[in-house]
């Protein structure tokens, strides 16, 4: 609890404003409330001062899902329906503990409450599995990782036992050893990675995108900086991103250097964190110069879309506000406006 509450303190010091830094101080309290209450198989009955306890533990594993999800994708908004969603979880899990349970259906409500949480649990791990490809910050993709396996590990543990042991009549105490014992483990590993990790590394800082001749800072390698000029060609002039399922591996068997050395070319010296969010960008600024141009004024937004890269309408759509700040339609009736 103390490493918990040391770790919420040092995320409100430090990233209270970024999304993934909230989620973090959020799971961080909710772990602290889950190692207050967890328990395998019977214990004290359930007061009703206990209950808020075990219902926010409970909830905490949508927080760690949103927390995967603002970690892994920087263009994640947290929204309105996520909050029902965490809501929803609590007030499942306290009508569990005062009515639900104590009625005679114990196994049935802990049965419920950690099916529900496994479920979240292979949501976090999906989302992980699913964006680690398109991650180009180095230190992220490994203790991000580790981050979520470890929580994930102990989770489904912990709602495997509680499944196993639901409506034991005996406290099951080796369960509750073990239980305490990862838990205690797995902070101390979080914490101690934290403290070795810039927190900019985890957490998205607002960068402005380089889209072609990038300029080279002052003490920047020759040979890289040849690198970044072939992959910039390749995009201007071959127009690579346009292809399908162009991947970091394609553009390194191009340039002829390892993945891990591209990932961090376009990290570290392009400004991106994202793959996707890299190859986006190129579409869109060859989009918005169709979009931009009279002898093109005819042409479908979906045609312009898909020769850009794109392989429906619904992300081009997507992509481009969020970058410009209007829709596609909107941006060429400006630019029609201004001619």
């Amino acid at each position: 609890m103390t490493l918990l509450l040391v770790l919420a303190a040092s995320m409100f010091a430090d990233f209270r404003n970024v999304l993934a830094g909230r989620l973090v101080i959020a799971f961080a309290l909710g772990t602290a409330a889950h190692a207050v209450t967890a328990s395998i198989g019977a214990g004290e009955p359930i007061s009703v001062w206990h209950a808020p306890l075990i219902a926010l533990s409970t909830g905490d594993i949508v927080v760690f899902w949103l927390f995967t999800r603002a970690l892994f994708d920087d263009a994640f908004v947290l929204r309105w329906w996520h909050g029902l969603i965490w809501a929803a979880v609590v007030t499942f899990s306290f009508v569990n503990c005062i009515w639900i349970a104590p009625g005679g259906h114990a196994r049935v409500a802990i049965t419920t409450v950690n099916l529900l949480a496994l479920v979240f649990i292979a949501l976090a791990v999906a989302q992980t599995v699913g964006s680690w490809s398109a991650d180009l910050v180095e230190r992220r993709r490994r203790v991000r990782v580790f981050i979520v396996a470890a929580s994930a590990l102990y989770g489904g543990m912990n709602a495997l036992l509680q499944i196993a042991y639901a409506g034991s009549r005996v406290t099951v105490e080796w369960a509750n050893v073990l239980n305490a014992a990862v838990l205690v483990a797995i902070v101390a590993a979080i914490t101690w990675a934290m403290m070795r990790v810039d927190g900019a590394d985890l957490f998205a800082v607002p960068v402005e995108p380089v889209i072609a001749n990038a300029q080279p800072a002052a003490m920047e390698e020759a040979a890289d900086q040849r690198l970044v000029n072939t992959l910039m060609r390749l995009m201007a002039d071959e127009r690579i991103y346009r292809q399908d399922n162009v991947t970091i591996g394609t553009l390194a068997t191009r340039l002829k250097i390892p993945e891990y050395r591209l990932r961090r070319l376009i990290n570290q010296r392009l400004g991106y964190r994202n793959f996707n969010v890299f190859l986006n960008n190129h579409r869109i600024e060859e989009a918005k110069a169709a979009l931009a141009d009279p002898s093109q004024a005819e042409v479908p937004v979906i045609t312009i879309a898909m020769d850009a890269g794109f392989q429906s309408l619904g992300p081009f759509n997507r992509a481009f506000k969020a970058t410009t700040g209007v829709t596609p339609t909107e941006y060429r009736k400006l630019k029609v406006s201004a001619a």
